[in-house]
């Protein structure tokens, strides 16, 4: 790993704007200091613990849950504590600054900083841990991002699958199989003089046949997951005043162009997302 995965990191980590819960977290190593110097006092793993959250001349910033999550149980594989806030913009900022400030501070303990070297979290760094940790795979990072940018409900039960990891679970398959294979190929090339034709008595063109088959299938099933990630971009065209503004109209419930009898209404296309059967759909509808 590279020298800037050892580092602590925090952000909030909920979307910004207002909202009535907003999540400061952290993640790192021995975060043990700054959790006491933060909450005040020390928290029982994995317990929700609410607390008033204090600045460094004890004023309090806001009133909120606390939860620590010591390594390796936790989302990143890391220490990681959560605080749960008011999700107003300029408390969240506030509380993160208090974060930031507790780990440049001196542990009375030690006399040194509580946490050196915490910094921002980059976008998506706190997955990236995960990954880096082996708390997740590739496939199940890759799904995390597309729950999020899910924009029909059958994109993100698709993305809650593989996110489960049922997707993984097929290649590891598909791969124990595709060893089994070469082991079976190894053997009658290591053992020419045995009478036994390992190929022959394991069926192995049958297993091939059957691996190549469900290899397809899960091909086929990515491409319809890249299909309800990326949506299909469908462009209506034709000739003026042929109705064109009219469907777009149809297909999205809603008058998003004007329909005029005269010819030449629409100078500029307009776009349109909408979906049908769970499939996004990007539709332009053009000029005649």
């Amino acid at each position: 790993m590279l020298a800037r995965h050892h580092h602590p990191i925090a952000a909030i980590a909920t979307a910004p704007g207002r909202g009535a819960v907003g999540i400061v977290r952290l993640s790192g190593r021995n975060l043990a200091a700054v959790v006491s110097a933060v909450c005040g006092r020390s928290l029982v793993p994995r317990h929700a613990t609410y607390l008033p959250f204090r600045d460094a001349q004890g004023q309090t910033i806001d009133q909120g849950l606390a939860i620590y999550f010591p390594a390796p149980h936790s989302y990143t594989g890391e220490d990681v504590l959560e605080l749960q806030a008011h999700g107003g913009p300029v408390v969240l900022q506030l509380l993160l600054a208090r974060c930031l400030d507790a780990a440049q501070g001196l542990d009375a303990a030690t006399g040194l900083p509580r946490l050196p070297g915490l910094r921002l979290a980059e976008p998506g760094e706190f997955t990236e841990r995960a990954f880096l940790n082996d708390k997740i795979d590739l496939a199940q990072a890759e799904a995390i991002a597309d729950l999020i940018d899910a924009s029909t409900e059958t994109a993100a039960r698709s993305a809650a699958r593989s996110l489960s990891g049922e997707f993984s679970k097929e290649i590891h398959v598909l791969l124990d199989r595709l060893v089994h294979l070469r082991m079976l190929v190894e053997a009658t090339l290591d053992f020419p003089e045995e009478d036994i034709d390992f190929l022959q008595k394991a069926d192995a063109q049958g297993q091939l046949t059957g691996l190549q088959q469900t290899l397809a299938d899960v091909m086929q099933r990515a491409q319809q997951g890249a299909i309800l990630r990326e949506g299909i971009k469908v462009v209506i065209a034709g000739q003026p005043n042929a109705g064109k503004s009219s469907l777009l109209n149809a297909l999205a419930g809603a008058e998003l162009a004007i329909v005029t009898p005269v010819a030449g209404t629409t100078r500029d296309k307009v776009t349109q997302l909408i979906q049908i059967d769970g499939v996004p759909l990007h539709v332009v509808d053009t000029a005649g």
